[in-house]
């Protein structure tokens, strides 16, 4: 915690007045270029491996980069991920969407291991918000890792958007160099995910009349 307010009095001292410009910049005249989903890894440093800056991009952190489905989307119950998607793309007209994994990700780890019915039972995810969470929004990124496994990862992986002219394949880990959850985080449906939401689908004047 020391290093931590030590940070905000230095960035006060040499950097805020030259940041508050970039923010004044980007508030008249914003151009965002990307709604970026990744992992809350510490170790995940977005704006620096993309080399963006201020305004470039509206970046959502969560457990394992996660975007939970469009099924979930009800008036009871809203995900921050979903109320992003519409920030980003609708509000702010961005046509780009990044969902970007990791490594050695913990919170794929664990998803793994809920392959054990056990572990993944009812009463061990109530004991553990992160595993309720896992099962109940990366399933289906686990559902496609064991289909792949029996193939042998011979199998491609069709990653499907919208339409079906809008798709790409790819094959995981062709040579065999990574660990099995290493395998399981490349394995990522959010990507398709993110395109089963309806409100990317509506122009923005029909959305906003609704």
């Amino acid at each position: 915690m020391d290093r931590i307010l030590k940070g905000i009095m230095k960035y006060r001292k040499c950097h805020r007045e030259g940041m508050v410009k970039q923010f004044q910049q980007v508030r008249d005249h914003p151009e965002p270029k990307a709604v970026f989903f990744t992992c809350m890894d510490s170790r995940m440093i977005p704006t620096r491996f993309t080399e963006t800056n201020v305004g470039d991009m509206f970046v959502v952190r969560n457990p394992g980069n996660v975007v939970p489905h469009s099924q979930h989307f009800v008036d009871e119950f809203t995900m921050c991920e979903s109320a992003a998607l519409e920030l980003g793309c609708v509000v702010n007209d961005i046509r780009h969407v990044i969902v970007c994994g990791h490594s050695d990700c913990k919170a794929m780890n664990l998803l793994y291991a809920l392959r054990d019915e056990e572990f993944a039972s009812q009463t061990n995810r109530r004991m553990s918000p992160l595993r309720a969470w896992l099962c109940a929004h990366a399933s289906s990124s686990l559902t496609k890792f064991q289909h792949l496994e029996v193939a042998g990862f011979r199998e491609p992986i069709i990653f499907q958007a919208e339409t079906p002219l809008r798709k790409f394949v790819a094959y995981i880990d062709p040579e065999d160099k990574f660990a099995i959850e290493d395998k399981l985080s490349q394995v990522d449906q959010h990507i398709a995910t993110t395109s089963k939401y309806r409100i990317l689908w509506i122009p923005e004047k029909a959305f906003r009349a609704t």
